[in-house]
Protein backbone atom coordinates (compact mmCIF):
# COMPACT_ATOMS: atom_id res chain seq x y z
CA UNK A 1 0.00 0.00 0.00
CA UNK A 2 1.44 3.47 -1.05
CA UNK A 3 2.22 5.68 1.50
CA UNK A 4 0.72 9.50 1.56
CA UNK A 5 3.84 11.68 2.15
CA UNK A 6 3.46 15.02 2.59
CA UNK A 7 5.48 18.40 3.55
CA UNK A 8 3.88 21.67 4.41
CA UNK A 9 5.08 24.45 7.31
CA UNK A 10 4.66 23.79 10.68
CA UNK A 11 1.75 24.77 12.71
CA UNK A 12 1.43 26.23 16.41
CA UNK A 13 -0.75 22.67 17.06
CA UNK A 14 2.24 20.95 15.91
CA UNK A 15 4.71 22.37 18.66
CA UNK A 16 4.96 19.88 21.23
CA UNK A 17 4.57 16.86 18.74
CA UNK A 18 7.79 18.57 16.60
CA UNK A 19 9.48 18.72 20.10
CA UNK A 20 8.04 15.19 21.24
CA UNK A 21 10.07 14.12 17.97
CA UNK A 22 12.97 15.56 17.92
CA UNK A 23 13.28 14.39 21.64
CA UNK A 24 13.09 10.88 20.39
CA UNK A 25 15.35 11.03 17.62
CA UNK A 26 18.48 12.65 19.37
CA UNK A 27 17.74 11.24 23.10
CA UNK A 28 21.50 9.58 23.38
CA UNK A 29 22.85 10.15 20.11
CA UNK A 30 25.29 12.73 20.70
CA UNK A 31 25.21 12.93 25.19
CA UNK A 32 23.45 11.18 27.68
CA UNK A 33 19.98 12.94 27.05
CA UNK A 34 19.94 15.86 25.00
CA UNK A 35 19.09 19.58 24.38
CA UNK A 36 17.83 19.55 21.09
CA UNK A 37 14.29 19.70 21.60
CA UNK A 38 14.40 22.67 23.96
CA UNK A 39 16.45 24.45 21.05
CA UNK A 40 13.76 23.79 19.07
CA UNK A 41 11.27 25.07 21.70
CA UNK A 42 13.32 28.48 21.84
CA UNK A 43 14.16 28.42 18.19
CA UNK A 44 10.85 29.38 17.12
CA UNK A 45 10.60 33.05 18.90
CA UNK A 46 13.91 34.35 17.91
CA UNK A 47 14.77 36.86 15.73
CA UNK A 48 16.86 35.29 13.48
CA UNK A 49 14.44 32.17 13.05
CA UNK A 50 12.75 31.55 9.84
CA UNK A 51 9.12 30.27 9.96
CA UNK A 52 8.92 30.20 6.41
CA UNK A 53 11.68 27.18 6.36
CA UNK A 54 10.25 25.78 9.30
CA UNK A 55 8.78 22.05 7.51
CA UNK A 56 7.28 19.12 8.77
CA UNK A 57 6.87 15.70 7.10
CA UNK A 58 3.47 13.56 7.30
CA UNK A 59 3.47 9.90 6.71
CA UNK A 60 -0.21 9.40 6.16
CA UNK A 61 -1.44 12.35 8.06
CA UNK A 62 1.11 11.77 10.72
CA UNK A 63 4.33 14.30 11.43
CA UNK A 64 7.46 12.02 11.42
CA UNK A 65 9.95 14.50 11.22
CA UNK A 66 11.49 18.32 10.72
CA UNK A 67 13.68 20.82 9.89
CA UNK A 68 14.02 24.34 11.01
CA UNK A 69 16.58 27.13 9.33
CA UNK A 70 18.05 30.23 11.23
CA UNK A 71 19.78 32.97 9.86
CA UNK A 72 23.47 32.87 10.57
CA UNK A 73 26.41 35.20 8.12
CA UNK A 74 29.55 35.13 7.10
CA UNK A 75 32.26 37.81 6.98
CA UNK A 76 34.83 37.82 4.77
CA UNK A 77 38.55 39.74 5.53
CA UNK A 78 37.13 43.39 4.72
CA UNK A 79 34.13 42.90 6.92
CA UNK A 80 31.74 42.35 4.65
CA UNK A 81 29.30 40.47 5.46
CA UNK A 82 26.85 37.53 3.36
CA UNK A 83 23.28 36.47 5.03
CA UNK A 84 23.49 32.79 4.71
CA UNK A 85 21.16 30.29 6.23
CA UNK A 86 21.52 27.02 8.86
CA UNK A 87 19.50 24.47 9.44
CA UNK A 88 19.51 22.19 12.40
CA UNK A 89 17.98 20.46 14.16
CA UNK A 90 16.94 17.83 11.44
CA UNK A 91 15.35 15.03 12.83
CA UNK A 92 13.43 11.54 11.47
CA UNK A 93 11.32 9.85 14.06
CA UNK A 94 12.94 6.67 14.58
CA UNK A 95 11.51 3.80 13.07
CA UNK A 96 11.31 5.82 9.42
CA UNK A 97 14.95 7.06 9.42
CA UNK A 98 17.22 5.03 6.56
CA UNK A 99 14.25 5.03 4.06
CA UNK A 100 14.78 8.72 2.38
CA UNK A 101 12.29 10.20 4.09
CA UNK A 102 15.12 13.07 5.60
CA UNK A 103 16.43 13.15 1.98
CA UNK A 104 13.13 14.54 1.16
CA UNK A 105 12.49 16.96 3.57
CA UNK A 106 15.97 18.18 2.75
CA UNK A 107 15.64 18.34 -0.71
CA UNK A 108 12.22 19.74 -0.25
CA UNK A 109 13.75 22.72 1.84
CA UNK A 110 16.40 23.71 -0.04
CA UNK A 111 14.42 24.57 -2.74
CA UNK A 112 12.23 26.78 -0.78
CA UNK A 113 15.61 28.63 0.31
CA UNK A 114 16.13 29.21 -2.62
CA UNK A 115 13.38 30.55 -3.44
CA UNK A 116 13.92 32.72 -0.60
CA UNK A 117 16.81 34.23 -2.09
CA UNK A 118 19.12 32.19 0.33
CA UNK A 119 22.33 30.67 -1.70
CA UNK A 120 24.56 28.95 0.87
CA UNK A 121 23.94 27.04 3.65
CA UNK A 122 26.63 26.37 6.62
CA UNK A 123 26.16 23.50 9.04
CA UNK A 124 27.77 21.66 11.58
CA UNK A 125 26.99 17.52 11.58
CA UNK A 126 28.14 14.13 10.67
CA UNK A 127 29.61 14.39 7.36
CA UNK A 128 28.05 10.63 6.35
CA UNK A 129 24.77 12.29 6.57
CA UNK A 130 25.19 15.44 4.79
CA UNK A 131 27.79 14.80 1.83
CA UNK A 132 25.19 13.04 -0.29
CA UNK A 133 23.37 16.22 0.13
CA UNK A 134 25.79 18.52 -1.41
CA UNK A 135 27.56 19.59 1.64
CA UNK A 136 31.36 19.55 1.21
CA UNK A 137 34.05 20.67 3.68
CA UNK A 138 34.06 24.07 5.29
CA UNK A 139 38.03 23.89 3.97
CA UNK A 140 36.80 23.71 0.46
CA UNK A 141 34.66 26.96 0.94
CA UNK A 142 37.90 28.41 2.75
CA UNK A 143 34.89 29.37 5.49
CA UNK A 144 36.23 29.06 9.31
CA UNK A 145 35.27 29.91 12.77
CA UNK A 146 36.34 32.72 14.05
CA UNK A 147 39.48 31.45 15.77
CA UNK A 148 40.80 30.53 11.97
CA UNK A 149 39.89 26.37 12.00
CA UNK A 150 38.43 24.36 10.01
CA UNK A 151 36.32 22.30 11.94
CA UNK A 152 35.27 18.54 10.23
CA UNK A 153 31.90 18.88 11.52
CA UNK A 154 31.41 21.86 9.64
CA UNK A 155 30.38 21.66 5.85
CA UNK A 156 28.97 24.28 3.54
CA UNK A 157 26.02 24.03 0.39
CA UNK A 158 26.14 26.21 -2.42
CA UNK A 159 22.31 26.54 -3.52
CA UNK A 160 23.66 28.33 -6.57
CA UNK A 161 26.36 27.29 -8.36
CA UNK A 162 29.48 29.96 -7.39
CA UNK A 163 27.51 31.29 -4.79
CA UNK A 164 31.30 31.46 -3.04
CA UNK A 165 33.98 32.98 -4.88
CA UNK A 166 36.78 31.09 -2.81
CA UNK A 167 37.80 34.01 -0.40
CA UNK A 168 38.59 33.59 3.09
CA UNK A 169 35.04 33.83 5.01
CA UNK A 170 34.41 33.52 9.05
CA UNK A 171 31.00 31.76 10.00
CA UNK A 172 29.07 33.81 13.10
CA UNK A 173 25.82 31.17 14.11
CA UNK A 174 22.98 32.79 15.61
CA UNK A 175 22.80 33.21 19.09
CA UNK A 176 19.97 31.14 19.57
CA UNK A 177 22.30 28.42 19.07
CA UNK A 178 23.79 28.97 22.11
CA UNK A 179 21.94 27.17 24.56
CA UNK A 180 22.19 26.93 28.42
CA UNK A 181 22.43 23.80 29.27
CA UNK A 182 20.92 24.13 33.06
CA UNK A 183 17.58 25.77 30.93
CA UNK A 184 17.79 22.97 28.90
CA UNK A 185 17.73 20.37 31.41
CA UNK A 186 15.13 21.95 33.67
CA UNK A 187 13.28 21.67 30.74
CA UNK A 188 13.18 18.05 29.84
CA UNK A 189 12.78 17.54 34.03
CA UNK A 190 9.12 18.85 32.71
CA UNK A 191 8.32 16.20 30.48
CA UNK A 192 8.11 12.27 30.54
CA UNK A 193 11.19 10.54 31.98
CA UNK A 194 13.51 8.92 29.41
CA UNK A 195 16.50 6.69 30.54
CA UNK A 196 19.47 8.95 29.87
CA UNK A 197 22.80 6.15 29.07
CA UNK A 198 25.73 5.99 26.86
CA UNK A 199 26.07 4.62 23.46
CA UNK A 200 28.99 4.50 21.19
CA UNK A 201 27.37 7.77 18.66
CA UNK A 202 28.79 10.13 21.58
CA UNK A 203 32.14 9.06 21.05
CA UNK A 204 31.77 9.10 17.50
CA UNK A 205 30.28 12.51 17.81
CA UNK A 206 32.89 13.46 20.31
CA UNK A 207 35.98 12.91 18.12
CA UNK A 208 34.31 14.63 15.31
CA UNK A 209 33.10 17.44 16.76
CA UNK A 210 36.81 18.38 18.53
CA UNK A 211 38.29 17.41 14.87
CA UNK A 212 40.05 20.08 12.65
CA UNK A 213 41.19 20.10 9.41
CA UNK A 214 44.75 21.50 8.75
Amino acid sequence: MNKIINIRNEEETDYERVEEITRKAFWNLYIPGCIEHYLVHVMRTHKDFLPQLDLVIEVDNQIIGNIMYTKAKLVDEFGEEKEVLTCGPVCILPGYQRIGYGKMLMEHSFVQAVALGYDVIVIFGNPGNYVSRGFKSCKKHNTCLQNGTYPAAMMVKELKPDALDGRKRVYYDSPVMRIDDREASRFDESLKKMEKKYQPSQEEFYILSHSIIP
